[in-house]
């Protein structure tokens, strides 16, 4: 198998600041019921598949659903802070339509227009994100040759990293990544594949 690495991504299980349709990282936040119910699922339909490490964000909740996923998959959880999700400044926590129609605007800009000097207020451009996701990433890759691993983000971050290694762009606006859901990225030790976006 040499180079070849098979990552298991997903967003995080359903949690309380999307229940409010909050903004912004929020590291606190943790996962409904139905949120632990999804993760519990994902850990199911991932059994088989010899994952021998689940990767989380330092967010509480995605690192409760890479808990819940490890308990059923029998593997460990290593937290990087590298997947957290988007920092977007002063506007942390915001709920207002206004704060959402422009972080929705520069999450566009970035993944269809390609320009990430965008920043929603004083928080993250473009440019952070996609460093710091590739960088978690390329060395979860570099760890695991031959592997299989699972990691678990966030949906802003997850997308606008992605689709920087991967190329997608266009074709996954529009398409959010669903809660728990896993989809396969490969990394075979020159390019990045992701043909199973999770539409």
């Amino acid at each position: 198998m040499g180079d070849h690495v098979r990552l298991l991504c997903l967003r995080h299980a359903e949690s309380e600041n999307v229940i409010r349709g909050a903004a912004g990282a929020l590291p606190l936040a943790e996962l409904t019921a139905a949120g632990r119910l999804q993760a519990t699922h994902a850990a199911k339909h991932l059994i088989g598949e010899e994952i021998t490490r689940i990767y989380a964000s330092t967010a509480v909740r995605a690192r409760q659903t890479a808990e819940i996923m490890a308990r059923t998959l029998a593997t460990e959880v290593t937290p990087l802070r590298e997947l957290v999700e988007v920092d977007v400044g002063r506007s942390e926590g915001a709920v207002d339509p206004t704060t959402r129609a422009r972080a929705a605007a520069v999450l566009r800009s970035w993944i269809v227009d390609g320009d990430l000097d965008e920043a929603v207020t004083d928080g993250e451009n473009g440019h952070a994100v996609t460093a710091r996701i590739v960088a978690a990433l390329t060395s979860i890759a570099a760890a695991h040759p031959g592997e299989t691993v699972a990691v678990v983000g966030h949906v802003a971050s997850l997308t606008t990293g992605l689709s920087a290694l991967c190329g997608l762009g266009q074709q996954v606006w529009g398409a959010p990544l669903p809660h728990a859901v896993p989809f396969l990225v490969e990394y075979d030790g020159r390019s990045w594949q992701c043909s199973s976006w999770p539409f």
